[in-house]
Parts: C-alpha cells; structure tokens; sequence
C-alpha cells in the first residue's frame, strides 16, 4: 500500500499516503523533527528507517537528518549530547529512547565525483575527518547506497529522492551513489555494508559495486579494531550471520573480520555455529558475540594444541590468550568477552570429564549453559557419535539417584576400556575426532 503510492514519483513529492499509515514510525522521532521544524530548520527521516518501510520491514532505529548544526541542535533539546570527531552527531534522549540526529553534509560535488578541500583523507583515500555542513542535496550525494537515501517528512507526508533510491528498492538492487571503486575507498566498510544489506533485504549486488568489493576489500585492512568489532556485530547477530559468512568468504574478505583456522573452508564448526547464532535470533533467545567468538576461535586454538587423538593441555591453556589476542588485532573484543570466551572453552574440557563428583560440580558453573550449547555445536559439527552431548542433556534432567547411576556407568566403560588414570580424573582422550585431525 504504502510502497505503490511512493513509488509513483520520484524527487520532491506529495504523498497521497496519510501519515497515520505510517504506524512504524517513532512517535519521538516525529516529535523531534516536528520540534526542529518548529525551529525553522529542515528535518527528515533518512537512511535504513525509510528503506525498510519501503521494503516492508519495520525499523528499529530512526535516524534523522537536518540542517541545523550540532550546536543548535544541543540548545534546542536539553536532553541531548554531541558525538564523535570524524562525524559529530546529536544523540537526543527521552527515557531508554535514543534518537540519532545528523546534520547535512557537504564534499561531493553534484557528480560525485571530487572532494571539496575541507575534507581531511589518509593516504589511502579513507575520510578521517567530515564536519563539513551542507544542502539536504549534498548530504544525500555523500550517501552511501541509492536506497539509504530517500529522505521522509512524516510531519507534511513528502519525501526527497534524488537517486531513485526508491525504484531501486522495488527492483531489489544495491546500486551506489557516484563510482563504487572511488566510495568504498573513502570509506572501506561500504563492502561490509553492501554485503548486509543484501543478505538483510534479500537484493542483489550492482556488478559495479561488487567489483568494488574485489577491487577495495583490502583497505578494510586499515579500519580500527573498536569498529570492525562494531560491524561484526551488526554482520553476524542479526539473523543472517551464515548467509553473510559464506559471501564474506566469496569476496576474499572473511579475514578482516575474523581469525579463522588455515583449513577453515572444511571445518563445519563455523557453518553450525553461524547457524545456531542465526536460529536463537530468529527463536528470541538471547545471543552474544563472546559466545560466536569462543566458536569461530575454537578451531585455531585446537590446531594449536592439538596432537594424535587428544591436545597438550599445556599449550590448551598457555594459547588462549594469544588467540583473543591475535582476533583483537582484527576486531577489538570487550574485556568482558575474553573471560567468558577462554571460560567456554575451559568447559570444553571439563564437560569430557565425567567421573567422580566432577559432573555435579560442572553444571554449577556460571558458563555450563554456553559451554553445554557449544559442545552440541561441536558434536554436530564433527558428526561425531559419542553421544557426549545427549549424555549431558539427560544429566541436567535427572533426580540425583539417577545421575549418581551415569556417572558409575562412565567409570566402569572407562576402567574396562584401560585408559582410567584415578589421578587425573580422565576418562578418555579429549575431543571429537573430526576435529584433531
């Protein structure tokens, strides 16, 4: 309904759409931009909120975009603070609420193709530094992808559409604003945001912005860690993690992202964990990248230690910060993620011991339930047919009689298989055997 009528013209427009239709949409981002308008400055919806109501998803952020500058953006809402130095931005709050509001920006000319002198790039091409303020026009020409740029006024019911932002969204198309190879190196992370919004919205890659992709996938090699963990978020914890993974991997671009094992494209353990991260998404269970971190590690820490069927249990231990360590220098990772992913890996030993009270003590552990889930993931991944996983599962659910019954069972298989060591508390050699190999 909505798309048909918007549809029909392109640029500035009166839409015959009435603004209640638009039930999506933040009552508080209308009462921002209605209070800016107030103020007689522009103000318009812009970006992934207006897209994704063309495409008939409903938003989760709204982004707003005018031509009052950060400053008198501040005097006008109390409740407000500027951000960032490369852009400065205007958060504006109301209760949890947060509302992000950017001012117009100049640098392109109407070509896009040149940048105005104010505008401060590396060697490489990347912008550094953008507080160049400028027409709703030049903002919408320093866009990213035709479809983010479609401007909307909820308050009059028009939009602006420069680029046939919304034409493009009905026929489905990623397509850039100005050369592609000449964007994605002032900003590499436009190959990152290309390949989302694809999976996302389900559309096709423009062929002049996936050779970009080829072409200028190594400056990604430049961005900070703190922002490529920002984009390894929003790539892989929004419910297309798999999907995104294997495009990551046909452009030669995964390993800005992540530290994966040499022989990655054969280890299943990437493609079970991406797919449960995908499935708990979808489910609304809760997700976290320390626990796709400990999985998407998993396999360069075993490699590390690993010998014949089992590992140094030394080196297990002794390479597990240089592990997180080596993945930081890709992607910055939260201290709170490192103790949580060294302890889900720990547990990956633990839980191969089942003698004595050791089980008891186990599923008290803070992390047994993550470490319990990727155990699964693992088993999976392996094919393997041990049954470690379903042995546990029926652990957690027994009376206490009854687990005192499995964990004898385990003993005397252990004690008639020769392999016991009391001592040690080992019951078998560590792991799956499609993982050590």
């Amino acid at each position: 309904m909505i798309i048909k009528n918007l549809f029909k013209k392109t640029n500035s427009n009166k839409s015959p759409v009435s603004s209640k239709d638009w039930k999506s949409i933040s009552p508080f981002a209308v009462e921002i931009i209605n209070k800016l308008q107030d103020h007689n400055y522009e103000a318009y919806l812009v970006g992934g909120c207006v897209r994704d109501l063309l495409a008939n998803i409903k938003p989760k952020d709204f982004d707003i975009a005018t031509n009052a500058e950060p400053k008198e953006i501040r005097k006008i809402f109390k409740a407000s603070r500027i951000i960032g130095k490369r852009f400065q931005l205007v958060h504006i709050y109301k209760g949890k609420q947060i509302i992000e509001v950017a001012t117009f920006r100049a640098g392109l000319d109407k070509n896009s193709t040149t940048i105005e002198n104010d505008l401060i790039k590396d060697d490489a091409g990347k912008i550094i530094r953008d507080n160049i303020w400028g027409n709703i026009e030049d903002d919408c020409n320093r866009r990213d992808f035709t479809i983010n740029a479609i401007y909307f006024c909820p308050i009059s019911n028009t939009f602006k559409d420069f680029h046939d932002g919304a034409q493009h969204v009905k026929e489905k198309k990623i397509i850039s604003i100005g050369d592609p190879l000449y964007r994605f190196e002032e900003d590499p992370v436009r190959s990152l945001r290309a390949i989302r919004f694809a999976t996302k919205l389900n559309f096709k890659l423009d062929s002049k912005v996936k050779e970009a992709i080829y072409e200028k996938g190594e400056l990604l090699g430049n961005i900070s860690n703190a922002r490529l963990f920002d984009e390894f978020c929003k790539i892989f914890l929004n419910g297309h993690g798999y999907e995104n993974f294997k495009k990551l991997q046909s452009f030669g671009i995964a390993k800005y992202l992540l530290n994966l094992e040499k022989k990655y494209s054969r280890n299943k353990v990437y493609d079970e964990s991406f797919k449960n991260t995908d499935k708990r998404y979808r489910d609304g269970k809760s997700i976290t990248p320390g626990f796709l971190l400990a999985a998407i590690l998993w396999p360069r820490l075993i490699e590390r230690c690993s010998f014949d069927n089992g590992i140094n249990v030394r080196k297990f231990f002794r390479s597990m910060d240089s592990i997180i360590a080596e993945q930081q220098r890709i992607t910055a990772i939260p201290r709170k993620f490192s103790s949580y992913i060294k302890d889900i890996w720990y547990l990956q030993l633990k839980l191969n011991d089942r003698l004595k009270n050791n089980p008891n003590k186990i599923i008290k552990h803070p992390r047994f339930r993550a470490g319990y889930d990727f155990l699964l993931i693992r088993e999976k991944a392996s094919k393997d047919k041990s049954d470690l996983g379903k042995w546990w599962t029926s652990f957690q659910h027994a009376d206490a009689k009854s687990k005192e019954k499995m964990i004898g069972k385990v003993r005397k298989i252990a004690e008639g298989n020769g392999n016991f060591n009391p001592r040690k508390g080992e019951g078998k050699e560590f792991g799956f055997s499609e993982e050590l190999r």
